[in-house]
């Protein structure tokens, strides 16, 4: 069937107010085909017996008519199903104290099979093999093909129905082009330069990826042909959505095509771009380590301070590597041994204090390229990658321990929001394939995140170090003196240049992107031992460091363990489950349930290295440090063999919020201590179990709403601050009344939540607000006097001080141009990165309570409890004086002042039309509760 199509006297008409309404307008995508209501097709076996259930805000139409972008800034007026998931997502917030069984629907929605006859909103069939229901609940397109060809064609239709303008701008942030599709505004500029930076490909390199991948044979092979039929979808939407003038606004508004001629195109999409699209999934959600350099200077300055034996027991005690306080998802004394730090490490290469640079990318500035700021928003946060920001979790309960004998789940991946979300829903029924669920716009050939017939499953990113940062010495083919300009290198003894990768960006004004004309070259450099990010010198010798990723130039590689999540043929109980999970190469956690069992599997490429290396730090290029089998022409190595993954079946329960998998399991970064966001879910499921307790869909839901609320400061580390405090009488009434009202917020829960449905202010709103202002203050007093300016600064380089609601209250920063202190307002997931343990541990330390690894030393007060106290009391009084406008200074989409606005969730506008904020929450984007009642 073809798209309806809209009056073109309306589009002309619409032409006349768009540069008067999109002076700054940022950026949506595709709107659902309608047509005369059918009966579906027979479902597919279905064995949750209606006790599925998810939900996915704003909505699934991401498609808008430039009319209807129009009509929404005037009127506020959106297309069916844009954001009629915002109200019950947000509801929960309020809702879930009450919660029945009965009343789970009124909070997400039927995730059941197929759709009875008198729910079929519309039916289409763009090919004679495929057929695509919408149901009138949601929207969701439900694709059932009678071939495997039809049935991916259906899927490519359909994500292009609903997703064409997303699909579109992330093409482009993959290839580091964003400037030149979708405006030059700073924020497209500065996204566009970290994906280069990450993952820079030439177009034969991304063809190269695929032709590796078609070298395998059997699912391989399948794999592209089913790639290959949804990209015949898409391009068969676009073709008939050019030609009716039904294609999203946004190009007309980004000057790609004229909207009173029709002049101009959308260029048809290939397999390359699938490969640009899964290199941006990867990037942000299935990556981990990296963070060497920012290591190394905080071992360096805590030398500097302490000496170098003290220096390296403090350096050791704050990176937390396998911290015995940690939460784990392995609870049941499990070890899995990676990246385990060395008592003697080899091949260090530690840069001389100062002399780090990090790497030139832009060359050939012209124009408005030249300027940091610009008036126009961009279409995503420019530090969308560069922002460090914690994804997804899951709870999950074993059979043994639940209501009815039968596992729960409630999980689901947090991908921030968006309008329209980067996810879509979608069904898939055809021969090889049966799921329901969620996947990333433009990879929806599969369900990456969703259910089977009688099984689901979701994931967390796991972050475990697959990535490293070597030391590689420079030098000149020419003799002359070698410094860190040098683009040559030496490898395994000879000379060899770098390779330079480039990407030439140019941008004009348009209706939606005002900023000025203006170009550039982005340019990274690449040497056998990976990307170039910085130089500087080891020992005085000049060196570049780069970064060596393991998932590098295999972006597509995870493609057969997504098939077979999809396949019940491939999947049919636990361990098979982990079998698909083991052949996804990029870091995740993932989780299984089914009537029976749940599982747990870490997946990603863990390289085999060298013996002696300790991964937290760089390491020395020569080849007796180099991973195992390394082979830098493809860039594999030897990687740890499935059975060294952390990997459960049926634990009591699982619960994950991307914290420590298992003891041996080495964090790749800072921060994974005693205090940690997956503390929350921990200590709820636990709550739960305790004494005989059972769980069920309600509870288990209860306890992550419970947690999507709690302020994991004030739960975790308020009492110990109140006890050190309450050791003496608070006699400073400023600081006795701030006290007490901290104490009752604890009381109430330590939650951030509305006075009541809508009220628009929070409940302890003065407590709330003491705490916010309070914890910088309380970081810099208790540590930077032990620490020094130097480590203290250096230390903020590899984990950030705070990480609130609201995105503010950040403390101080490294100074250098990419922080560990930024931060992403709106973006709701909170809590993950922070100083929590550091107080934590500290603050016991000083009460003498046992503490097991704590710091190497005293910070607050230096020890001593009174001193100690002093200290608190100094910067609670500091706090309690901060105004609301000095704690939430407001921003352009909140006045100064106002809290509940400054944490709100926000759907980032990624199209003309935008969404109305909610209050905030710290739970999944596309969340799923499930409870099968049978299996095959």
């Amino acid at each position: 069937m073809r798209p309806r199509t809209r009056p073109h006297r309306l589009r002309s008409a619409a032409v006349a107010l768009a540069s008067a309404l999109f002076v700054t307008a940022a950026l949506t995508a595709p709107a659902t085909a309608g047509a005369t209501p059918s009966p579906t097709a027979a479902a597919a076996p279905d064995y949750c017996g209606g006790r599925c259930t998810d939900i996915l805000p704003p909505g699934e139409n991401g498609n808008a008519t430039l009319a209807e972008i129009l009509l929404n800034r005037m009127f506020g007026s959106r297309p069916a199903h844009t954001d009629d998931q915002l109200g019950p997502y947000a509801a929960l917030a309020s809702g879930y104290p009450g919660l029945t069984e009965a009343g789970l629907r009124s909070f997400f929605n039927d995730a059941s099979f197929g759709v009875p006859a008198d729910q079929v909103a519309s039916t289409a069939s763009p090919r004679p093999d495929v057929t695509i229901v919408r149901d009138k609940a949601t929207g969701v397109p439900h694709i059932t093909g009678t071939t495997r060809y039809g049935t991916e064609f259906g899927a490519g239709y359909a994500a292009a129905q609903d997703r064409l303008w997303v699909m579109d701008l992330f093409r482009h942030v993959g290839r580091g082009e964003l400037s030149g599709f979708a405006g030059g505004a700073a924020a497209n500029r500065q996204l566009e330069q970290s994906f280069w930076q990450a993952a820079p490909y030439t177009e034969a390199e991304l063809q190269q990826q695929i032709d590796a991948l078609a070298a395998h044979g059997g699912r391989a092979t399948q794999a592209l042909a089913d790639a290959n039929a949804y990209l015949d979808g898409i391009n068969r939407y676009v073709t008939e959505a050019y030609n009716g003038r039904t294609f999203p606004g946004e190009y007309d508004l980004t000057g790609h095509i004229d909207p009173i001629t029709n002049a101009g195109s959308i260029a048809p999409f290939k397999l390359t771009d699938l490969v640009a699209l899964a290199s941006v999934v990867g990037a942000l959600f299935g990556s981990g380590g990296g963070g060497e350099l920012a290591s190394a200077q905080v071992r360096s300055a805590a030398e500097a301070r302490y000496g170098k034996d003290a220096g390296d027991a403090v350096w050791r005690s704050l990176r937390e590597a396998d911290d015995p306080e940690a939460v784990r998802t392995l609870h049941d004394g499990q070890s899995f041994p990676y990246a385990t730090v060395p008592d003697a490490p080899q091949g260090q290469a530690l840069p001389d204090p100062g002399s780090v640079v990090p790497e030139r990318m832009i060359y050939d500035a012209t124009g408005s390229a030249n300027t940091a700021t610009t008036k126009a928003n961009g279409v995503l946060p420019g530090n969308l990658l560069t922002a460090k920001h914690g994804m997804s979790n899951a709870l999950l309960v074993s059979g043994a321990h639940t209501d009815d004998g039968h596992p729960v789940a409630v999980f689901g991946p947090q991908t921030g929001y968006f309008a329209p979300q980067l996810l879509m829903l979608e069904e898939l029924q055809g021969p090889g394939i049966s799921a329901r669920g969620a996947a990333f716009a433009g990879l929806s050939f599969y369900v990456q995140l969703g259910r089977g017939q009688d099984y689901a499953w979701s994931a967390t990113s796991a972050g475990q170090d697959i990535t490293d940062t070597y030391a590689v010495p420079l030098c000149t083919t020419d003799g002359s003196p070698v410094t860190t300009a040098a683009n040559s290198y030496l490898w395994h003894g000879s000379c060899v240049p770098f390779d330079r990768l480039e990407r030439k960006d140019t941008w004009s004004p348009t209706t939606a992107d005002s900023t000025p004309a203006g170009s550039y070259t982005l340019v990274m450099y690449r040497s056998a031992y990976g990307l170039v990010t910085a130089r500087g010198t080891v020992g005085g010798a000049p060196v570049a460091f780069t970064s060596l990723r393991s998932t590098y130039r295999h972006e597509a590689d995870s493609i057969i363990g997504f098939q077979e999540l999809n396949d019940p043929g491939a999947v049919h109980d636990a361990p098979s489950f982990q079998q698909a999970a083991q052949d996804i190469n990029y870091t995740f956690n993932w989780f299984y349930a089914d009537s029976r069992d749940i599982a747990y599997y870490n997946s990603g490429s863990n390289p085999v290295r060298a013996p002696g290396v300790d991964p937290g730090l760089p390491v020395l290029a020569q080849p007796a440090y180099e991973w195992a089998d390394f082979d830098p022409a493809t860039n594999t190595a030897r990687y740890t063999p499935p059975a060294e993954h952390p990997q459960s079946v049926n634990q009591d329960y699982y619960v994950s919020w991307n914290n420590k998998q298992a003891d041996g399991y080495t964090a790749a970064g800072f921060g994974n201590g005693s205090v940690h966001r997956a503390n929350l879910l921990d200590d709820r499921v636990k709550a739960l179990l305790q004494g005989g307790g059972k769980a069920s869909r309600v509870s288990l839901t209860q306890a992550m709403e419970s947690a999507a609320l709690a302020d994991l400061r004030a739960e975790d580390v308020l009492p110990d601050l109140i006890r050190v405090l309450r050791s003496a009488p608070v006699t400073d009434p400023a600081a006795a009344t701030a006290l007490q009202q901290l104490e009752a917020w604890l009381a109430d829960g330590a939650q951030r939540k509305e006075t009541s449905p809508g009220s628009h202010g929070y409940a302890d709103a003065t407590a709330i607000r003491v705490l916010d202002a309070w914890w910088p203050l309380l970081a810099d007093g208790v540590m930077r006097p032990g620490l020094g300016d130097q480590l203290f600064t250096a230390l903020t380089g590899a984990l950030q001080i705070n990480e609130s609601p609201s995105g503010g209250q950040t403390g101080a920063s490294a100074g250098g141009p990419v922080s560990a202190n930024e931060s992403i307002p709106h973006k709701g997931s909170a809590f993950q990165y922070g100083w929590w343990s550091y107080l934590d541990k500290d603050l016991r330390s000083v009460l003498g309570d046992p503490v097991a690894g704590p710091l190497a030393r005293p910070f607050c007060g230096g020890g001593d409890l009174t001193a100690c106290r002093n200290v608190l009391l100094t910067t609670l009084s500091q706090a309690a004086a901060r105004t609301p406008a000095q704690v939430y200074p407001g921003d352009a989409d909140c006045a100064a002042g106002d809290q509940w606005c400054a944490d709100t969730v926000i759907q980032r506008p990624l199209g003309g039309v935008t969404d109305d904020r909610t209050t905030w929450q710290n739970r999944p984007t596309y969340q799923q509760v499930v409870q099968f009642s049978a299996h095959r």
